[in-house]
Formats: structure tokens, C-alpha cells, sequence
């Protein structure tokens, strides 16, 4: 059986060195959104870390050679070699030492920050439908609520609306990607067609909608998160 040692980040599995298995650290973490939406949940995703490069980039910045390192942790070159390109895998205990010989220890190797997502695709959007108000509201980035600004993507029926909003500090921008729609803004409405975009302050009530008889579909950015 493999030796399993918690990190704090998830668990550590080992092999030993004659295991066919490469050495990775498997972490889970949840990725929660806005709870308060409905339908909304959250979701699980894996992350690698690849030990073998890792220990590699460890050693080079040490100024070591593979034979360095094994001498000092009384292994062989060859081992050394297998372990940084993840052929075979290191004990808990020889890892230890390993990364002794490395300036660092355990939990500070497995505290690699994690990249934060800059590309979204489809698998990343929430969509919610309002038949009262007939319109889809797409959240276009998960947990966007925590930014300082929350991008959507809002289709409205003919005859559709946006839920009015509340004054509130902040700025909120609009495109129309098809279809026109009207701003109603301080009691004033304002038309805006395809290929136009709209930019105000919330500083009174406001809201988007759909008066015509085709679909309209408007990309629209908040700040502070608001939708």
C-alpha cells in the first residue's frame, strides 16, 4: 500500500522506486459561486503538480548536478535522474531528505499558488432564464461576484426586460450584440441598436428592455457586481 501523508493541500500519494507510477500530487479544491442564485453550484477541479520538474528546477537553482544531490541524499545518479523525469518515485522519507538537501521541506514544496483562470469557455457559464421578465441572464465568468466587476450576457425576448436595478456606486457598461433595446435611466429612455453601447452611472434606478418583435442580446459589465 502506498504511504499517504495529509499537506494540508490535499493528500500526498507515494510510490516506491520501482513503482511504474510518476510522482504527482493530486489537489482538489472547489471553485463555489454565488450560493444565492439558484440552480448555481459548485465545482470540483483537479490540479497536478509535476515532481519530478519541480525537484529539477529545485536542484538548477541550488547550483547542483544530479550526482551533487544523489551523493548528498546517498542515492544513486540514476535514481535521481528517473525521479525528474517522473520514472520512477521517491518514499516520503527520501523525499524529505531530498528536498533537505534543497532548502526547503515539505509544505513549502507543495505550496505552489495556483493559476488563476484568465481564457472561459462554455462549460464556465451559468445561464438563468426569468419567464416572467422573458430573459436569460448568462454569467460569462464563475464567481465573478468577488471581482470588482461582473461581466453577463443578457438575451430578452420581444418584449422582455431586465429586473430594475437599485441606485448604487459604480459604473455599468452595455453592447448590443443583436436586436435594440432601451436604457430607462433618471425616468429618460434611451434607444441603442446593434454595433452601439451604453455607459452611465447608477445613481437612480435603471434598467434594460426589449420592445421590439426579434431577440435582442446585450453584453453587460457592472462594477461593482451587482446582477
Amino acid at each position: 500500500m502506498p504511504a499517504m501523508v495529509p499537506t494540508g493541500l490535499g493528500d500526498v500519494e507515494s510510490h516506491e522506486a520501482g513503482g511504474a507510477r510518476p510522482f504527482l500530487i493530486l489537489l482538489d479544491f472547489a471553485r463555489i459561486d454565488n450560493t444565492a442564485r439558484d440552480g448555481v453550484t459548485g465545482h470540483r477541479k483537479a490540479w497536478r503538480m509535476n515532481i519530478g520538474e519541480k525537484i529539477k528546477s529545485l536542484r538548477i537553482k541550488m547550483q547542483m548536478t544530479q550526482e551533487d544531490l544523489a551523493n548528498r541524499v546517498d542515492l544513486s545518479k540514476g535514481f535521481i535522474s528517473q525521479l525528474e523525469r517522473n520514472l520512477t518515485s521517491p518514499s516520503i522519507s527520501t523525499l524529505v531528505d531530498i528536498l533537505e538537501c534543497l532548502g526547503t521541506d515539505l509544505r513549502n514544496f507543495f505550496n505552489e499558488p495556483i493559476e488563476e483562470m484568465v481564457v472561459y469557455g462554455k462549460d464556465d457559464i451559468f445561464e438563468k432564464e426569468d419567464r416572467q421578465l422573458r430573459c436569460v441572464i448568462s454569467w460569462l465568468i464563475p464567481n465573478s461576484q468577488k471581482n470588482d466587476m461582473e461581466p453577463i450576457m443578457m438575451t430578452l425576448e420581444p418584449g422582455g426586460a431586465s429586473m430594475v436595478g437599485d441606485p448604487h456606486e459604480g459604473e455599468e457598461f452595455g453592447y448590443v450584440l443583436s436586436g435594440h433595446i432601451y436604457i430607462t435611466l433618471n425616468g429618460k429612455r434611451h434607444k441603442c441598436k446593434k454595433g452601439e453601447s451604453f455607459y452611465f452611472k447608477p445613481t437612480s434606478e435603471h434598467g434594460i428592455s426589449n420592445p421590439s418583435k426579434s431577440e435582442a442580446v446585450v453584453l453587460w459589465v457592472c462594477t461593482p457586481p451587482s446582477f
